[in-house]
């Protein structure tokens, strides 16, 4: 037979290290009717004698010692499981105030917070979105989700995403009207929706492929500082964006967006966690990084079935704030 209820387990080692049924009650806040059944459970579920009864002491048999001696160390490593559990669930309890970029924070970061809210339901987020890097000295922010690299060395960026490349997109309905340019050099023929990037329009877009790498100024009829109203107007058929894989892969998994010139590739913009120093680097800050980055490493590639490579370690040095 087998142990069936661990619970019975427990009432057997209280009663062996209290000296009898009424301290294993008394320890495990149970009645002493409780702690009798589930004596005489274990000792039917294994067929032997644990203890050896008189009318005023217990002791136990050599079977119940051996069980004893390998009982303990269980659920000690048990009650540490699930105390360091505990704590890791405690550590994320409080206000966390977190800056997010504006297309990827609504339509995937976001998603996941609810989840990382539904797992530590002791967390309070407040959440700031905008495509400004924010200053993590002085908003009132404590973490901040943002594309690039470090503008001020004495910040610590814990990555999400090494590798994400910027890819050139437009809808169906736009490629059906306008064509699909050839080439990166094709852009000047086309509706380029162009974004604002560190407070200056961002109309030179960078390519590469087997060694060489282009840069091409583009232009359009729509600019606008806010990446989610970008994807957007690509989604509408307005024109061609350039807009980093984790932005747009599910659009153009679902074939809401096409991906031009998918033999060039774009400029890499690693996904980072930005923190003022490494003293900010708390417990529950590192637990959250730990979560989003499972999460991002989930997120496939466009026309690839494997995930994006594993995160790189921490990295320093001017941060996008789009993707």
């Amino acid at each position: 037979m087998k142990i069936r209820n661990l619970q019975d387990l427990e009432v057997f080692v209280a009663a062996a290290e209290g000296g009898g049924l009424s301290a294993a009650a008394r320890a495990l806040n149970l009645s002493p009717a409780v702690t009798s059944a589930a004596l005489k459970r274990l000792e039917a579920s294994l067929g032997v004698a644990l203890f050896v009864r008189t009318t005023r002491s217990m002791r136990l048999t050599i079977e119940g010692e051996r069980l004893l001696m390998r009982a303990q160390p269980v659920l000690e490593s048990l009650r540490a499981a699930e105390n360091e559990a505990m704590a890791r669930q405690a550590v994320v309890e409080g206000q966390v105030q977190i800056s997010l970029p504006s297309d990827l924070g609504r339509n995937q970061v976001l998603a996941w917070l609810n989840d990382f809210q539904e797992k530590y339901p002791g967390v309070q987020l407040r959440l700031h979105f905008s495509d400004r890097l924010a200053n993590i000295y002085r908003d009132p922010v404590d973490i901040a989700i943002r594309f690039g690299k470090l503008p001020d060395s004495s910040m610590v960026a814990l990555p999400l995403i090494a590798e994400n490349p910027r890819l050139l997109c437009a809808s169906p309905a736009y490629v059906a009207a306008r064509g699909a340019p050839a080439s990166p050099e094709d852009l000047k023929n086309h509706n380029c929706l162009c974004f604002v990037l560190d407070e200056t329009v961002y109309n030179r877009w960078s390519f590469h492929k087997a060694g060489v790498t282009v840069t091409v100024p583009v232009q359009g009829d729509r600019v606008a500082d806010d990446s989610d109203v970008v994807r957007r107007w690509a989604m509408s058929g307005h024109g061609i964006a350039y807009r980093s894989r984790v932005d747009v892969f599910g659009e153009i998994a679902q074939g809401r967006l096409l991906h031009l010139c998918a033999d060039w590739e774009g400029e890499n913009v690693p996904l980072y966690l930005l923190v003022a120093g490494r003293r900010q680097i708390s417990a529950a800050v590192r637990l959250l990084h730990e979560y989003l980055a499972a999460r991002c490493a989930e997120m496939p590639r466009p026309g690839l079935s494997q995930p994006p490579p594993a995160p790189a370690s921490p990295d320093r040095a001017p941060a996008h704030p789009l993707g």
